[in-house]
């Protein structure tokens, strides 16, 4: 490894070349202070400042290691970013990157323009994500390729890679691609660990496509990786097209979203069913009841056709980075 890179992961105190992504709702404190425990960066991401700090401190009780914070910045407020700074990384996605917490800070980019904004703004690196990745999905191109382009364009910038990643193999090709370490979502979310409704991690583990859209965009009218429900099935053509009047509701009931009482959300979410024309981007945690399966986004990366089992997700950093 070069001094750069070495000095990214040890900034961080991360020993394995190896991070979760942050997967909002579904990614709690179980599943990152597992993950770290076992020597990759686990990440909390959850809405609300009481939420984070609540979370980061379960985390905290079960692990020393590095705990990272997921923002998104269409919603995140300001006291989000004060309980998030308690974290050893925060991470932000989808929008303009500005500094807001003094640690470190990686911003998640899908094109070379966005790693050099985040540079410019003062990030500490970038998480590069490919179009094959599961969740909101920023890429337009496979991760392999948009990263060697952000390298050619930043070569002694720290950058982690996201896309793609279910395999050893996977991470060995990011980092000798140039990356830093790999960002795995799916993967981890087919864990033990991870709060995922359990129907929805067997709908993962029974698929081998994925569909692009824009369908559960209320409030968030932002691409999305997902596997087929019954709400994909009634309003989503094959390549994952959307109605017009969809598109208008989801373009615009984003203004107001940063602002939405969580009360609203929630009620929201309650009487979301396979054909509403409000489709909200809250993922089926286990928490919800199991009809949320079919109304809500099953996000999963291209690579949820290589994943046939659940793993605790100690054994899943085992067989990522050893």
């Amino acid at each position: 490894m070069d001094d750069q890179r070495v000095s990214i992961l040890e900034r961080i105190g991360l020993e394995k070349p190896l991070v979760q992504a942050g997967m909002g709702g579904v990614s709690r404190h179980l599943l990152a202070a597992a993950v770290s425990e076992a020597g990759g960066l686990g990440t909390i991401a959850v809405p609300g400042a009481a939420a984070i700090a609540s979370e980061l401190a379960a985390a905290r009780s079960m692990t020393s290691k590095p705990v990272a914070v997921n923002l998104l910045l269409p919603f995140a407020r300001r006291s989000w970013f004060e309980a998030a700074a308690a974290a050893d990384v925060v991470v932000t996605f989808w929008g303009t990157p500005k500094r807001r917490v003094p640690g470190i800070w990686l911003h998640q980019c899908g094109s070379v323009d966005e790693a050099h904004a985040a540079r410019a703004a003062g990030a500490d690196g970038v998480i590069v994500q490919g179009v094959e990745a599961g969740g909101h999905v920023r890429g337009t191109e496979p991760a392999l390729e948009l990263l060697e382009r952000v390298k050619a364009a930043l070569p002694d910038y720290p950058m982690f890679l996201a896309g793609g990643i279910a395999t050893r193999t996977d991470v060995e090709n990011a980092v000798a691609s140039g990356a830093d370490a790999a960002v795995a979502g799916t993967r981890f979310l087919l864990s033990d660990e991870c709060v995922a409704h359990p129907e929805y991690k067997q709908r993962l583990l029974s698929a081998n496509s994925t569909i692009l859209t824009e369908l559960f965009g209320f409030g968030w009218p932002a691409p999305h990786r997902v596997v087929a429900n019954e709400a994909t099935a009634s309003q989503a053509g094959p390549s994952g097209e959307i109605p017009f009047i969809n598109k208008l509701i989801n373009r615009a009931s984003a203004a107001g979203a940063r602002f939405t009482p969580e009360s609203v959300q929630r009620r929201a979410v309650a009487h979301q069913s396979p054909t509403s024309r409000m489709l909200t981007p809250h993922a089926p945690s286990e928490d919800l009841p199991r009809r949320f399966v079919e109304a809500g986004p099953l996000y999963a990366g291209e690579t949820v056709a290589r994943i046939d089992k659940l793993l605790s997700a100690e054994k899943i950093v085992t067989s990522l980075v050893g």
